[in-house]
């Protein structure tokens, strides 16, 4: 097998805002991708993270790739003196983004492994890791943030180490050589935001002022394997993501493995059926900092864009046309939360000119996330007007419809619901592994929440800082509506975070929320003087000049059942006073719910109205008569 000794493919990978895009922005500056006349300000926004959304919520969703081209002094002893271009796959943190996780470590060599210097391995952790050996790929555990002055580094490293072998015993088919690679690799010690690495650990938190990351590029370039491959070989390349350009269409963003991928070339296309079609590449570009470059060719090893296929696909794979030896498609773990996507068909439906109203037009949008997304799944309902959406978790799917409403589209969301299987007769449902750190004088209280969503404690540890970790195991559904009651009764305080843990038996029936909804009970616009009147009944969800319509959910009831209110009264004129007479009472200020919050909030009987302009609560059956009969009927049934 020959080597490519000048390229080094790795992947950044770690829980949410652990570091990870901090990281590879620091890469790129110290290897000097943006060059001295650079555009872009080093102002501490993060360049990786390109999208709005990302930008918005301050997480990466979508995994992408950058190439570092290092020629410092590590590059010399290891056999490329004119310097290696490091391939970085920056992924995302958050558990509900698994399979953009298992996209990225399908085109790299080796891993590196960020964990915070306080928080430590959390969930998203342990998935990440469990994939890599999986895959058999070597580890460098980065420890970040070690200049935090709530760092515990060593009990981090000791708990990183602990993680590493339990997952490791865990696997199906150990492999001694694997063993060898964790005890040989070191730990670097790094503050990524500071632009530091070393192999050494910081005394009391205090950074050298001669700070890089040359000694992270060393364990790149010493412990990351360079790409090998069968020079005899044929063409084998495979599809691993899918962008777009104004000028060239569909990009499909490629791992070469054997052979040479050239501009202008006939090659044959495998798709996931095996069916083999004949294909040209009009166009090839190869990554060079954050910017793609036109190139007349690329060899096995390197990861490089192609135009000119229009219906190719994540997981196709480029081959040989007289030897054609396609790879495996690539594997992503079933989606566990599902919920429908439907046109709008509320009274203020359409009210606004512009906005995408049909089910044709939902319809291809969807069918169009399915071909640049491998996680997620469309279904068909019994209307054909609506679809049941399937993905990882609720901010996966929470995400899709924010990018569809911010496009334009009015849709109706349903509530979520978990994704069954049955085994063996009786019916499984998805657990989740949840993580949670609060203040100690919350402790009774999330126990208290987890034990009424069937969640059952693990592991329970106090480092000795007025803080506990807790790890439970929850069905999915458990975990529907959490959030929001969670940072209640932690006032803000608390941080929870959860990864899929495989499925069990079904857990019974499980509350989901303690309070009801105030419905508003007929359409119009809301008076100031009708809210007034009705503060002592709860939350409000809006204030005064709002239209609303019967069967709309304007805010909550403190008490567990819902209750129909008159939003849209006005005060009666008489010849003393005016009916706008008395505005200048104070009214509370409206509870503000975005798209997320509104999903979590939802009842099982609701669902929300998802427009560019606003996002609203209403009930499935807008009229009272016609709730009440369902209601009472579903009762009979039971």
């Amino acid at each position: 097998m020959s080597k490519r000794y000048d390229l080094r493919n790795v992947a950044i990978v770690a829980h949410v805002d652990h570091g990870k895009t901090t990281l590879v922005d620091a890469m790129l500056w110290q290897s000097g991708a943006f060059g001295e006349r650079a555009t872009v300000e080093k102002t501490g926004e993060r360049v990786m993270d390109s999208g709005d959304l990302e930008r918005e919520k301050g997480i990466t969703i979508l995994a992408k790739n950058t190439a570092i081209r290092y020629t410092g002094p590590s590059a010399a002893k290891f056999n490329a003196p004119e310097g290696v271009t490091i391939n970085v796959i920056d992924t995302p943190g958050h558990a509900d983004f698994g399979g953009e996780v298992e996209r990225g470590l399908s085109m790299v060599d080796g891993v590196v492994l960020l964990v915070d210097a306080s928080e430590g391995p959390l969930p998203q952790t342990r998935f990440v890791l469990r994939k890599a050996l999986e895959a058999k790929l070597p580890v460098i555990t980065v420890v970040n943030k070690v200049d935090r002055p709530d760092a515990r580094i060593d009990e981090v490293v000791n708990e990183t180490q602990d993680l590493l072998f339990s997952l490791y015993s865990d696997l199906d088919d150990p492999d001694d050589a694997i063993l060898d690679r964790l005890l040989e690799i070191p730990v670097i010690f790094c503050a990524a935001k500071a632009g530091y690495a070393d192999t050494l650990r910081p005394e009391d938190g205090e950074l050298p002022s001669n700070r890089d990351l040359e000694p992270l590029f060393e364990a790149m370039l010493h412990y990351i394997p360079a790409p090998e491959y069968d020079a005899d070989a044929g063409l084998v390349a495979q599809v691993t993501n899918l962008d777009a350009s104004p000028f060239l269409g569909r990009l499909a963003l490629t791992r070469i493995y054997s052979g040479e991928l050239t501009k202008g070339a006939w090659v044959g296309l495998s798709g996931k059926d095996g069916a083999l079609s004949r294909v040209h590449i009009s166009e090839l570009l190869a990554t060079k900092g954050l910017n793609r470059e036109p190139t007349q060719s690329a060899r096995a090893g390197d990861i490089v864009a192609i135009a000119g296929v229009e219906d190719i696909t994540i997981g196709d794979c480029l081959v040989d046309l007289d030897d054609p030896r396609p790879l495996p498609p690539i594997h992503v773990d079933d989606p566990a939360i599902s919920m429908t996507v439907g046109i709008n068909d509320s009274p203020l439906a359409g009210k606004v000119k512009g906005h995408k109203l049909t089910a044709r037009q939902v319809r291809d949008r969807l069918e169009a996330e399915l071909v640049g997304n491998v996680s997620i799944r469309v279904l068909p309902t019994d209307r054909p007007d609506q679809w049941e959406v399937q993905d990882r978790g609720e901010l996966a799917l929470a995400i899709l419809v924010e990018q569809m409403r911010r496009e334009g589209f009015e849709l109706t969301v349903g509530k979520p619901q978990v994704v069954t299987k049955t085994v063996d007769g009786k019916v499984h449902e998805p657990m989740e592994r949840t993580t949670i750190d609060v203040p100690e004088e919350y402790l009774g209280a999330v126990t208290q929440i987890m034990a009424a969503r069937k969640g059952r404690m693990e592991t329970m540890s106090n480092h000795g800082s007025g803080w506990v970790r807790m790890e439970f195991v929850v069905p999915a559904r458990g975990m529907i509506g959490f959030r929001s009651q969670f940072l209640t009764q932690t006032r803000g305080t608390g941080i929870a975070s959860s990864i899929g843990d495989g499925y069990a038996p079904w857990a019974g029936p499980i509350e989901s929320r303690a309070t009801g909804s105030l419905v508003s009970d007929r359409q119009g616009q809301v008076t100031a003087y009708a809210l007034q009147k009705l503060e002592d009944r709860g939350t409000f969800f809006v204030e005064p000049g709002q239209e609303v319509y019967e069967g709309q959910v304007v805010g909550e009831n403190p008490r567990d059942e819902d209750m129909d209110v008159n939003v849209v009264r006005a005060k009666e004129m008489t010849n003393m006073r005016s009916a706008t007479a008395e505005v200048f009472e104070t009214l509370q200020a409206p509870r503000k719910l975005t798209l997320e919050e509104s999903i979590e909030f939802a009842a099982d009987d609701e669902c929300i109205e998802v427009t560019p302009e606003a996002v609203r609560i209403r009930k499935v059956i807008l009229g009272a008569q016609e709730r009440y009969r369902a209601a009472a009927r579903a009762k009979r049934g039971k």
